[in-house]
């Protein structure tokens, strides 16, 4: 019986182990409203948030279901011509095919959008550049793909 209790016990806390390791930490900020969010980026744990708790945009729902943070997003959008505004924030959707996670929201119809990178580690978007980065991921799967 205590062997029973035991097992259970250890089985439970592997489990809410399991399900908080699936959670990503991103920046959230816009370079708009914290100078400190630009391209030269100062990273503040006030920034630092936990995507697990963020619901994703209202525009990106009809695409799909996920209510979960796939990754981290930097965006660069340019809203007043010639004057470019960095967007970090949590990223929902396909890893591999960014085009619909990193759309813009409709609401802003005079925004364009510049550059949208994505990665999938922890506070991964308080890079300059995630370029690097993401042609990692996409020629990760390119090659999952051929092998399988």
């Amino acid at each position: 019986m205590l062997t029973r209790v035991k097992l259970t016990l250890a089985l439970s806390i592997l489990a809410s182990f399991a399900c908080t390791g699936y959670a990503i930490k991103c920046f959230v900020c816009d370079s708009m409203y914290n100078p400190n969010c630009g391209e030269k980026f100062k990273a503040d744990d006030s920034l630092l948030f936990d995507c697990a708790r963020i619901a994703p945009p209202r525009f990106l729902q009809i695409f799909h279901s996920a209510s979960k943070a796939s990754g981290c997003m930097k965006k660069v959008i340019e809203v007043v011509t010639g004057n470019p505004t960095i967007a970090r924030s949590c990223y929902f959707g396909d890893i591999v095919h960014t085009y619909i996670g990193c759309q813009g929201d409709p609401s802003l119809p005079f925004s364009k959008e510049l550059s949208c990178d994505v990665c999938t580690k922890d506070e991964c978007n308080g890079s300059s550049s995630l370029a690097p980065i993401a042609v990692t991921i996409l020629l990760f799967f390119g090659l999952a793909r051929i092998l399988a």
